[in-house]
């Protein structure tokens, strides 16, 4: 794309509801913008580091922090660099159950309800487990919905520790499950393999072996055409009748603003993101839903239990997210409140050391490291309801760049507390069982998982987007990435938001599902007439 071409699409974002919407536009021969706040992470040693881990990441930035109110009162920074949150993440890619898609009666009541069901979404799973490169078995996760095949690529042994788990989860009378991970393990040539260190969920990988954005999906999309611009921040939509005419953006370096166009724009900024560029705009006032546009927000509602046991572990702390427990997903005999679905256990390693020994006493430090060492952990996800309460809003102030101030009320149900406190004595119990000494939990308090900010749906009036990905008042804005998706179900989203965003390019690009993983030719640009007739 040159410098005077105006690109058919600008795909605001580069995670994962941003890479995966523009990897069928890229193949069908679009040329497409991609704009990005932050830059490309530096990989390397230090990635392994203490500090690595992403609070202490120059990755994480506070110069514009985020407000959150409601239960708890705190700040957190953004995250912002080329691959988005992918990068940070643990790699579990599990899909929704079938029965996620159905709504809830709290579900209901908030005017949750997904367009389509699993059937429809199914080979749109597929497709992204594909492209993603998700190892995985299928068949041993009790809870697990059908696939139309098995996963392309095999998982490793367990760890030592791994494998006490999963010994002490089926005594407990559960079936664990090894977890499907987007990591590669051999499959991706010309990437360093998996090395099953401890420094892989919320740390970037340091030999990109982790199958995040910048390391296993966009490269592929740069070498077709991609145009991707890091260190631009969109700050303003302008709009006229129901379009949106161009996008706003700062350079974060210079403070230097510029005005792209484009015939299509794709929001992919994430659920925080891309509610605030919405409304900066005014967005809110384009169509009946607009009320909507921030309200909704779920984050599940997540702790964590770390074992202590009399002995260090895996003597080179090997990769500790290898187990899932989903037989509690959708109740279970011992748990008489709350009834119906209440979450997943996963295992997660030892808290950071980054975050832990500097809050300890100088004196106190080395001991922290040992006891460290012998720690293990489980991590519980609990499905949470949607409330109109919980939402993303604009404060009074702005930043550097104009962008309003960001603020967040959120608050959980007793439901959603109770639905977690049962997830909780089940980990309890499995780590007693493995043999630690004692147990101690924390709930965990950012904004990961966060969805629904401007959801989906067929009800004009209770969704701002409808089921094709268009931002409802307008022809040519789409919505891609997690703040679409109406409820969070009880597992990990990212590979949710990849399936229902090359659901949404797809369907823009005209393509179907089966071709985006051998899609191998680069088309020419689709004339001006092909991608209005596309758009209709």
């Amino acid at each position: 794309m040159g410098p005077h071409t105006q690109p058919d699409a600008i795909v605001v974002g580069s995670g994962f509801g941003a890479a995966f919407a523009a990897w069928p536009l890229v193949h069908a021969g679009w040329r497409v913008l991609m704009l990005e706040r932050g830059q490309w992470l530096r990989r390397g040693p230090h990635n392994w580091a203490p500090e690595g881990v992403k609070e202490l990441s120059p990755e994480y930035d506070l110069s514009s922090p985020v407000r959150v109110r409601g239960d708890h009162r705190y700040e957190l920074g953004g995250t912002f660099c080329v691959g988005g949150q992918s990068i940070f993440f643990g790699g579990v890619a599990l899909r929704f159950r079938e029965a996620d898609f159905l709504p809830t009666p709290e579900e209901r009541a908030a005017g949750a309800a997904w367009p389509f069901g699993y059937d429809e979404l199914e080979p749109w799973y597929s497709a992204a487990e594909r492209i993603l490169g998700v190892a995985g078995r299928a068949g041993e996760d009790p809870t697990e919905p059908w696939r139309s095949g098995p996963y392309q690529h095999d998982l490793p042994p367990l760890s030592v520790t791994s494998a006490r788990i999963a010994e002490a989860a089926a005594h407990r009378g559960f079936t664990p499950f090894p977890l499907p991970l987007a990591i590669n393990y051999g499959a991706a040539a010309g990437r360093s393999p998996c090395v099953g260190c401890t420094s892989c969920d919320c740390y970037a990988c340091a030999i990109s072996a982790k199958n995040d954005m910048a390391a296993g999906v966009l490269p592929e999309l740069l070498r077709r055409g991609l145009v991707l611009q890091p260190g631009t921040c969109a700050v303003r939509l302008q709009h006229h009748g129901r379009r949106v005419i161009g996008v706003e953006c700062v350079e974060t370096a210079s403070g230097r603003h510029q005005l792209y166009h484009a015939g299509v724009v794709v929001l992919a900024a994430g659920a925080l993101a891309t509610p605030h560029l919405l409304l900066a705009s005014g967005a809110q006032l384009w169509h009946p839903a607009g009320k909507l546009v921030g309200r909704m927000l779920t984050r599940h509602c997540s702790a964590v239990t770390f074992g202590v046991f009399p002995r260090p572990l895996d003597p080179a702390r090997a990769f500790h997210k290898q187990v899932g427990i989903n037989d509690l997903y959708f109740g279970h005999p011992g748990v008489r409140r709350p009834a119906g679905r209440l979450g997943t256990i996963q295992q997660i390693h030892a808290p950071p050391p980054g975050l832990v020994l500097p809050a300890l006493p100088r004196a106190l430090r080395r001991l922290g490291t040992r006891v460290l060492e012998h720690m293990t952990g489980l991590i519980v996800i609990a499905a949470d309801d949607p409330q109109a309460s919980n939402r993303v809003s604009l404060g009074a102030g702005s930043d550097a760049r104009g962008l309003p101030d960001l603020l967040v009320h959120h608050r959980y149900t007793a439901r959603d507390r109770a639905a977690r406190a049962a997830l909780l004595r089940a980990a309890r119990g499995v780590l007693r069982e493995a043999g630690a000494l004692v147990t101690i939990s924390r709930e965990v308090r950012t904004l990961s998982h966060a969805l629904g900010t401007v959801r989906m749906g067929r009800d004009a009036v209770r969704a701002p987007v409808d089921e094709t990905g268009r931002y409802r008042g307008t022809d040519n804005l789409y919505v891609s990435d997690a703040s679409v998706l109406p409820t969070g179900a009880g597992v990990n989203p990212s590979l949710t938001i990849a399936a229902v965003a090359l659901r949404i390019g797809a369907r823009l690009a005209g393509a179907s599902a089966s071709a985006m993983p051998r899609l191998a030719t680069r088309a020419e640009p689709f004339t001006r007439l092909r991608r209005e007739a596309t758009r209709a």
